[in-house]
């Protein structure tokens, strides 16, 4: 038992050291304040994290409101056991198992040529969204599902109507579920590749708006390893800039829900 704990955290360690030691030496400030040059080989990363933030986040601002409204229509609409609410499961658990060259290809199709946004951060971001909509949707359910029956029988017994033992009492216990669920979602976004070739693009340069083309790290790190001889030491400090950007980024949502906890059971504690 105790051999297989080691080796699984030697897994995980492993390839955390391999960047961390490769990357290291590359990884600076001019690094990530200054654009690419040479095909990647030197200059920074500026542009690629300005795009790489605005597609996570478009993705996000896209998808959260439509995955929270059917985690709701799941957990508090339809009937668990009827048949909407298995329908709707079996559907997003197979959107979830599409596989994402299939979703860059329906980004390209929708969004870029039919739509005429192009090869875009908002093409990319709008694809993103429906490829991590299960996944954050299906998180924000079983949050909601997970919460006591005490909690739900406590606010029906203080009068309180269904909508308001979802935004005060609910809600606020299911918080760190789907702060998780987010959090697994922007992974999910950072890491995607295959989408965002086909609907972003490719170009290193500081995008002006949301209709402009964007390379993504993803892309970045992978056309630096492939395509660009001699790119494998700024592959490597991208790769580890994007560890440190997914730290950061899920430390800033832990943060918020934490903030947002705090807030909303204040208020229905004030309001009791």
């Amino acid at each position: 038992m105790y051999g297989l704990t080691l080796a699984a955290f030697a897994m995980l360690l492993w390839p955390l050291f391999t960047v961390f030691s490769n990357g290291f030496q590359a990884l600076s400030l001019d690094f990530l304040i200054t654009s690419p040059s040479d095909a990647g080989r030197s200059g920074g990363i500026a542009p690629i994290l300005v795009s790489t933030l605005a597609i996570v986040l478009v993705s996000l601002i896209a998808a959260l409101p439509l995955a929270f409204g059917v985690a709701v229509m799941l957990t508090e609409g339809f009937d668990p056991e009827g048949w909407p609410a298995r329908l709707l499961r079996c559907s997003l658990d197979i959107l979830a198992g599409i596989p994402s060259v299939v979703f860059g290809l329906f980004g390209l199709s929708f969004f870029c040529r039919q739509l005429g946004l192009g090869y875009s951060i908002l093409a990319g971001g709008l694809t993103l969204a429906c490829m991590i909509l299960p996944t954050l949707a299906r998180s924000i359910a079983f949050s909601l599902e997970s919460a006591a029956y005490a909690h739900r029988s406590g606010g029906a017994a203080l009068g309180l109507s269904r909508q308001s033992v979802l935004w005060h009492v609910l809600v606020p216990v299911a918080l760190p579920g789907i702060c998780a669920g987010i959090v697994l979602a922007m992974t999910r976004a950072l890491a995607e590749t295959a989408v965002l070739l086909f609907t972003s693009g490719y170009a290193d340069r500081m995008p002006e708006s949301l209709l402009d083309s964007g390379r993504s790290i993803s892309v970045h790190i992978y056309d630096l390893s492939t395509n660009v001889p001699g790119g494998s030491p700024n592959a490597y400090g991208s790769a580890l800039a994007l560890l440190l950007l997914l730290a950061m980024l899920s430390f800033s949502v832990h943060a918020i829900t934490r903030w947002m906890q705090r807030r909303m059971t204040g208020t229905t504690t004030r309001s009791h």
